[in-house]
């Protein structure tokens, strides 16, 4: 039998409607924290359907976004204006229903076909924007995250290279296997949040968050293991069939 220790918090949901209004409490007091202790607050968002519900729930929620930053775990490239931008996915969901400024919102320009430019270029600007720093480094306030099917979190896929970069707080991700080319976080910068909240929906992802949960496992073949090095308060939102009761 394999030993399981769920690293932080776990929410247990019915459905992922329950998994979004839970998801958006955690995040609205991350951001509420930031903003008591230092009067501002930096966030990033990840892609895909996940949490996309958590996204319009904190829309309504009472937040100063003018002490806000917006950042993002991974992108695609792809134009902003694409459906497979998680840029554009949370705009619809979240920043076009929101008064932040434009200068707030700092957008991962993976659709520049230097990636490898573009992410040294959004290294400099965590650097240079996150002024909360732990060891030296960017200590974001909340960091948003999902679980791939294939154990993967962020655009930090297995059997890639990525998950060790150690050296840089963003990376380039190559194109590989229909899969289109991306910027990602690495693990320093994404260790070094403050607080992170993992959205988990269906039961395509009960086997992953398994290998992610047992105390021993190889990070090459499930990159989400990552997560259990991160430093600050971490939450894990599951449905029903996540977590393998449905």
């Amino acid at each position: 039998m394999v030993t399981k220790v769920v690293p932080g918090l776990l929410i247990a949901t019915p459905d992922a409607a329950q998994a979004g209004r839970e998801a958006c409490a955690r995040m609205t007091r991350a951001i509420h924290d930031a903003l008591e202790e230092r009067g501002a607050a930096t966030i990033a968002l990840s892609g895909g359907s996940s949490p996309l519900d958590a996204y319009r729930a904190l829309a309504e929620q009472s937040i100063d976004w003018n002490k806000v930053h917006v950042y993002w775990v991974d992108e695609r490239a792809v134009p902003p204006e694409h459906e497979r931008s998680n840029y554009g996915a949370a705009k619809k969901a979240l920043l076009d229903a929101i008064a932040i400024p434009p200068g707030n919102v700092h957008r991962m320009r993976a659709e520049d076909p230097d990636l490898e430019k573009a992410a040294a270029d959004y290294d400099a600007e965590l650097r240079d924007t996150v002024k909360a720093k732990i060891g030296g480094l960017p200590a974001l306030d909340l960091v948003v995250l999902g679980v791939g099917d294939d154990g993967h979190t962020a655009s930090l896929f297995p059997g890639e290279d990525t998950v060790h970069v150690t050296d840089r707080l963003v990376a380039a991700v190559p194109a590989r296997d229909g899969r289109e080319a991306r910027l990602t976080l690495t693990a320093p910068v994404l260790e070094n949040a403050k607080a992170s909240t993992i959205i988990v929906l269906g039961k395509s992802k009960h086997e992953p968050l398994e290998r992610i949960w047992a105390t021993s496992g190889d990070l090459n073949e499930t990159p989400a293991r990552v997560i259990r090095g991160f430093r600050g308060a971490i939450t894990w939102v599951i449905d029903r069939a996540a977590g393998g009761m449905g």
